[in-house]
């Protein structure tokens, strides 16, 4: 009764993936796709804008601050309404009455006013803006290692696509001959050649690469649901890759970790940053030194401009104490710059360490790589003289099946290598890309 439900799984899963598109699928393509739609990457172009954003901002330290304001009022107030007649050059001699400077009449006074501040000297703000543009610096490098990763991530997705594929080749395969062996058993039960549990265990077989067939169409559709997020497309499909698994070979030779590696020239540019952030609170226990100047129109009616005058100057500002707040923010700049340094020094010899182990895991792929091959050739050879004796009645049925599996097992270790040393190469060009 299990046999026939499973039976029924398969065929009803069989059916919903031949159901489901199969586009054929190169590297290329995928590559070509993530670099386009990937969302990923669009977040970290948009932390590069933020990045520039907040740099643009500190333009302030050259650029004027340039003001406009319109301003209207009604006053009883003696201080200011004898000011704004004066302003408005209206003052007659009637004006300094006594009695009309104590209580005077209602005045309305309109006042248009340009005004400009222009920063000269400010040391601060000067290591601000360094440090700013090397905020906006490590994260465009931060961006361009994220687009290093999705590739790589584009290389190991669809190698597993391709391992995905070649076990469902592999067990169909196993199946076919799974099946074979199946009647063979059954002509020679009928003929009393062999027993019922004989027959038993050569249908656990068939039952068991069913299984693994299905588990492995399942892979397939893993993998092809993974590359389909990496190219941020929601029409999950099934994809099938235009090139197989195959060895891949690249120049190794002395493969070191980079300073200039974006992710770790990243790390010193946000160091270098801390440091300016430090000189810039030490700084602001300096003086600043700011221009000023403004124009003024005034009249007793709106929008209008009988009168005007103009004011400039400079002005020297020392904030001399507050609080010692300056003190614990140079304290707390300088913790933080000394933390960015050694953080920049952990990390590439952390990085320099999985170089190293990278190095031994290819070494250790490429000869379990030569041990497979010959695994398989030599698995291969001994399910065919086990066949061969068992279509003869020489052979147990234990032993051909021990044979079969062995074989579909070697077959699927071998792929299965190839899979983790192509991955350990392209690892390895990802730690060591400059």
């Amino acid at each position: 009764m299990k046999t026939k439900l499973l039976i029924v799984t398969l065929i009803l899963l069989s059916s919903f993936i031949r159901g489901q598109e199969v586009i054929m699928l190169t590297k290329s393509e995928v590559v070509s796709k993530v670099k386009e739609n990937s969302n990923t990457l669009k977040i970290s172009q948009q932390d590069v804008l933020a990045a520039k954003g907040d740099f643009q901002q500190t333009n302030a330290v050259f650029l004027p601050n340039i003001t406009a304001s319109h301003t209207g009022f009604s006053t009883t107030n003696p201080l200011m309404a004898f000011g704004s007649k004066l302003n408005q050059e209206i003052l007659t001699q009637n004006d300094f009455n006594p009695s009309l400077l104590n209580n005077p009449t209602k005045t309305q006074n309109f006042a248009t006013k340009l005004e400009i501040q222009q920063p000269l000297i400010n040391l601060d703000g000067f290591y601000k803006r360094k440090a700013a543009k090397s905020k906006m610096n490590a994260v465009s490098l931060k961006t361009e290692r994220i687009q290093d990763y999705l590739l790589f991530e584009v290389e190991k997705s669809y190698m597993q696509l391709q391992l995905a594929y070649t076990a469902v080749e592999v067990l169909e395969k196993a199946l076919e001959a799974a099946n074979a062996n199946k009647k063979i058993a059954d002509n020679n039960f009928k003929q009393g050649l062999l027993q019922r549990t004989d027959v038993l265990n050569v249908e656990v077989r068939v039952t068991e690469v069913k299984n693994q067939l299905q588990t492995a169409n399942s892979n397939v559709q893993n993998a092809s649901n993974y590359i389909s997020f990496l190219m941020n497309d929601e029409n999950y499909v099934v994809y099938k890759p235009t090139e197989s698994l195959t060895v891949l070979s690249f120049k190794v030779g002395k493969k070191i970790i980079s300073e200039n590696r974006p992710d770790i020239k990243a790390m010193q540019l946000a160091s270098n940053g801390y440091e300016a952030l430090n000189k810039a609170d030490k700084m602001a226990f300096l003086p600043r030194l700011n221009a000023f100047g403004s124009y003024e129109i005034y009249d007793n009616k709106v929008f209008q401009g009988n009168a005007n005058g103009y004011s400039i100057g400079a002005q020297i500002s020392w904030d001399l104490f507050q609080g010692s707040k300056r003190f614990g923010k140079a304290q707390k700049s300088k913790a933080e710059f000394e933390k960015s340094k050694l953080a920049y020094t952990q990390y590439v010899s952390k990085s320099n360490l999985e170089l190293n182990k990278v190095k031994r895991q290819l070494l250790d792929a490429k000869n379990r790589l030569n041990l497979t091959v010959l695994a398989v050739q030599q698995s291969k050879e001994s399910l065919r003289i086990r066949k061969n004796r068992f279509r003869e009645g020489l052979e147990k049925t234990s032993d051909l099946l021990m044979a079969e599996t062995q074989f579909a097992q070697k077959q699927l270790e071998h792929f299965q290598t190839i899979f983790e040393h192509n991955f350990t190469q392209i690892y390895l060009e990802f730690i060591t890309k400059e």
